[in-house]
């Protein structure tokens, strides 16, 4: 640190700067509703800001009865319904990691689960998120859900370019559910192959490797065969500046829904791999702005973070 710099904080926020979307999660907790309508209602088709702003009302909405408020008090209200849907997908995912067992739900619970995603997409014909919803859950079914590979298809006619979609499938095809790291990198190649300069999908190849970081760290432990180096091989530099020359050097300085989680994860990349230059310039760019993961799967985040960051600092 420099003499009359501020030391660096990292800021946690999962809203990811959307004050709307927090005020709505605060309502949440205290039990309203009445706020969500209008908070989807302008969000409109922006769909990457819909993706992001539902996944999170329904984070918070899974340990209370709102979206089934929400849904009996506004019967017929699309949005609810995706809500609705969204919540039940997140609920069998607590209980899955609660127990420790992607079947903890139960096939009813989560046949259920499927249903109602299925009636949030008749409701919302356009709306990806109903399918956003459907990849996500299809995760807990021994040997993925049958139906995975259609539900993608209708994914990707409403909204190809979603970038939670993309996260989901990555996960459902690694080695960790039901497909194995070399399944898991050619999808996330050949997303990023046939994305467009700008596109934040070319950090598919960061999430990637960072799935199968943490599948090697639980099996193999700290000492496995060359993950100390896991970010600075060839090949992983190589993906590095990939994802940096297609979607940082074409970056429009706009920010989008999930930009600051997914700069969170270059940033990680960059540090890990020894590209001090580049990780100087996504802290300044960040300016504090943290996400949890994926700092957290190396300690403290706030530690992990504050300690790369001053390693930076001194490198330059």
């Amino acid at each position: 640190m420099t003499p009359g710099s501020k030391p660096y904080t990292p800021e946690f926020d999962a809203t990811l700067k959307d004050r709307d979307l927090a005020k709505a999660r605060e309502d949440i907790a205290i039990g309203r509703w009445q706020g969500l309508p209008e908070l989807l209602r302008a969000t409109g088709r922006d769909w990457d800001r819909r993706t992001h702003r539902i996944r999170l009302l329904a984070q918070s909405a899974a340990g209370t009865t709102i979206a089934e408020e929400w849904y009996t008090a506004r019967l017929g209200d699309p949005d609810a319904l995706v809500l609705r849907a969204d919540t039940e997908v997140l609920r069998c995912f607590n209980l899955a990691v609660a127990a420790g067992d992607p079947g903890a739900a139960g096939q009813g619970r989560m046949d259920l689960a499927v249903r109602t995603c299925l009636r949030a997409a008749d409701a919302h014909p356009h709306d990806p998120v109903p399918w956003v919803s459907l990849l996500t859950i299809a995760r807990l079914y021994p040997g993925g859900h049958p139906q995975f590979n259609r539900w993608w298809e209708e994914l990707a006619l409403r909204h190809p370019d979603n970038r939670e979609a993309h996260s989901q499938a990555l996960r459902h095809l690694s080695a960790r559910w039901h497909g194995s790291h070399g399944t898991m990198y050619d999808f996330a190649r050949d997303a990023v192959e046939s994305t467009p300069p700008g596109s934040p999908l070319a950090i598919l190849l960061q999430v990637g490797r960072l799935e199968e970081y943490r599948y090697r760290l639980e099996r193999e432990g700290d000492t496995a065969l060359f993950l100390r180096r896991h970010w600075s091989t060839d090949v992983a530099l190589a993906d590095t500046r990939r994802t940096w020359d297609i979607w940082l050097a074409n970056w429009d300085g706009i920010y989008r829904a999930q930009d600051i989680a997914d700069f969170n994860y270059l940033l990680h990349a960059t540090c890990a791999g020894g590209l001090y230059s580049e990780a100087a310039f996504l802290f300044k760019l960040l300016d504090g702005q943290a996400t949890v993961v994926p700092w957290s799967y190396f300690g403290d985040p706030a530690t992990v973070i504050t300690k790369w960051h001053r390693t930076v600092t001194r490198s330059l």
